[in-house]
């Protein structure tokens, strides 16, 4: 039975696949076939129907390696997993219908069919399952790095200043990574001065202080000054209130302030020309 499925599906390749392709068009959820092109949803189909096929004839090494490289595509193409799970269902859906129309199995033989065919799928959904999770996972993996990097950056402003925007909740993980970001600018930017700007952290509270304080003091530590901008009225109430000692760390209200400070500091100042 195993032979004749194979043979049946190998030879309606076409008609399976446009019929899947219908179907899936009815019952996929409208975003992921929105996300991409006509013709990229007909070619990404057509290779996911090849993708099953496929597991007739090849290893489950060598299948499994497909799957993981397909998942990495689909991930990309920003397709569910559903879309997969659920393309598994249709296609094995299609070739009973078809070969029970077509008279290849009757009541007779759709015990062994129906035994093979599950015998064929269900190791297909275990294997494309784990394949997209995983890819799902790398994928998540490098955007957050990515993700972590853009929201510390170190950006130099003037000669020997520079400025970290933070924007947000800082939490120790971010908190460490702003750390390494800081060191890794004041040295690659040669910097003098460091304005850390937390205009845009909306709480302030002892572990976010703590955090912020360890940076400054790490900057000194590598022969940088650090002066910390933008503490709005209800953050100065606040660490008043908590009886956080800032006596050590250079504080403006905000950046303008904060820049003209770093300018003094290293011998330089704004002056406003006359025409």
């Amino acid at each position: 039975m195993r032979k004749t499925i194979y043979q049946y599906v190998y030879s309606h390749n076409d008609e399976i696949l446009n019929e899947w392709i219908e179907l899936m068009r009815k019952e996929a959820d409208e975003r992921a076939i929105q996300t991409m092109s006509d013709h990229m949803f007909i070619k990404t189909s057509a290779e996911f129907v090849e993708l099953v096929m496929s597991n007739f004839s090849e290893s489950v090494e060598a299948f499994h390696d497909r799957a993981i490289e397909f998942s990495e595509k689909i991930v990309r193409l920003g397709w569910p997993l559903t879309m997969m799970t659920d393309g598994l269902r249709v296609f094995g859906q299609i070739v009973e219908d078809r070969m029970k129309k077509e008279g290849n199995i009757d009541h007779n033989s759709y015990v062994e069919f129906a035994a093979e065919i599950n015998n064929w799928m269900f190791p297909m959904y275990k294997t494309i399952t784990q394949a997209y999770t995983t890819s799902w996972e790398r994928t998540v993996s490098l955007q957050k790095i990515a993700l972590q990097e853009l929201t510390a950056p170190l950006i130099p402003v003037f000669d020997k200043i520079s400025v970290m925007p933070l924007i947000g909740t800082i939490d120790t993980e971010r908190a460490k990574q702003i750390m390494e970001n800081l060191l890794e600018g004041v040295v690659n930017h040669r910097a003098e001065v460091v304005l850390i700007d937390i205009t845009g952290v909306p709480v302030v509270d002892t572990m976010v202080a703590h955090h912020i304080i360890q940076a400054a003091e790490a900057v000194r530590l590598v022969g940088a000054k650090c002066t910390i901008v933008g503490i709005r009225p209800e953050i100065a109430q606040t660490i008043v209130n908590l009886g956080i000692n800032l006596e050590d760390v250079t504080t403006t209200s905000t950046l303008k302030k904060g820049v003209e400070q770093a300018l003094t500091l290293t011998s330089r100042k704004i002056v406003e020309v006359q025409e």
